[in-house]
């Protein structure tokens, strides 16, 4: 994608200069990967540890995220929030006696295109699209799946909320980032889509972790339930891919003492915008709720760093202890 004369970009030409703005550990191996490829990117964090790797990989960093924004084409952002990435937009007054922060959308080239591929709630991404179209901008909502594993090698999934020439237009870009990439609809279709395919990865995360240790209970081995369960109706990717019991699955995090991988404590956060979302829409779930409320107290009780298929170390426990005291 060529910059327009406005400093945005066109469907289908190689595309201009990237600011990358969350260099952590999803962001830090997306930039890389598209250095990799031949981008210019020019990346930002808050975290110095985190600017510093980023350039012993090759990236380009700037003092102020304003600055990586101002001769972009494409501005990508992995923030943890929806605050974060409005504020970000927005610009920050500061509080008394400190300096404010310049917005990104002030900050930006008019014409610039804005990918956002932050987790955060479908009305949030909403109103980040529709502040970068009126300052003049484009935009696309573009969370990911695949973890930090999928970072690394270049193959998650993209869900993307755009108007069908933005997604054009970012197509080559999250390809080289991802395997799979999917234009779900218009602004804010991506973050729906994750949101809905991570309450199914949480709840049938439990649903597996309950089994695993039923059939413990029961004196089935873990291969033989995988065995099964793996070629049949339980067949899913919490069981396939992320077994939460060592040895099936030899790269499941289980095989290293539930390193993420995907941690708890961002499990607990989808599942809490699933749930936003739900109450929102009035849907009437049960198990997605209840999932938010098993992950939230994982978290809390020392599952935040590790990965969310640790949740079957809890329900073990629980297993363990008196009726009624679990």
């Amino acid at each position: 994608m060529s910059e327009t004369p406005t400093g945005g970009v066109q469907p289908g030409a190689p595309i201009g200069p990237i600011a990358f703005l969350g260099l952590g550990h999803m962001g830090g191996p997306m930039a890389v990967n598209l250095v990799k490829a031949g981008y210019t990117v020019t990346g930002y964090d808050l975290v110095p540890a985190a600017l510093e790797a980023a350039r012993a990989h090759g990236i380009a960093t700037a003092d102020t995220a304003a600055d990586a924004v101002a001769g972009a084409a494409v501005v990508l952002t992995m923030l943890p929030s929806g605050k974060h990435l409005l504020d970000a937009y927005r610009g920050t007054s500061g509080g008394p006696g400190q300096q404010g922060q310049p917005g990104l959308l002030a900050a930006a080239r008019p014409g610039t295109m804005f990918l956002d591929c932050s987790t955060i709630n479908v009305d949030e991404a909403r109103e980040a699209s529709a502040l970068a179209v009126e300052a003049g901008h484009r935009a696309v909502d573009a969370p990911v799946s695949g973890g930090v594993v999928g970072a690394e090698a270049g193959t998650l999934t993209f869900m993307v909320g755009a108007d069908p020439d933005d997604f054009e237009a970012v197509r080559p870009m999250l390809e080289v980032m991802g395997k799979r990439v999917v234009h779900c609809g218009a602004h804010g279709a991506g973050q729906a889509a994750k949101i809905c395919n991570n309450m199914i990865l949480g709840i049938s995360m439990i649903a597996v972790s309950e089994a695993f240790v039923l059939g413990e209970k029961l004196g089935l081995t873990h291969q033989a339930l995988f065995d099964v369960a793996s070629a049949a109706s339980g067949q899913c990717w919490a069981l396939t891919t992320n077994c939460p019991v060592p040895g099936p699955v030899p790269t499941s995090p289980a095989n290293r003492d539930y390193q993420p991988g995907f941690a708890g404590a961002l499990m607990a956060k989808d599942l809490k915008l699933a749930l936003n979302a739900l109450e929102s829409t009035g849907v009437a779930a049960q198990l997605g709720p209840m999932a938010s409320e098993i992950y939230d107290t994982f978290a809390a009780e020392g599952g935040a760093g590790r990965d969310f298929s640790g949740i079957i170390t809890d329900i073990r426990d629980k297993s363990e202890q008196p009726r009624g005291q679990a």
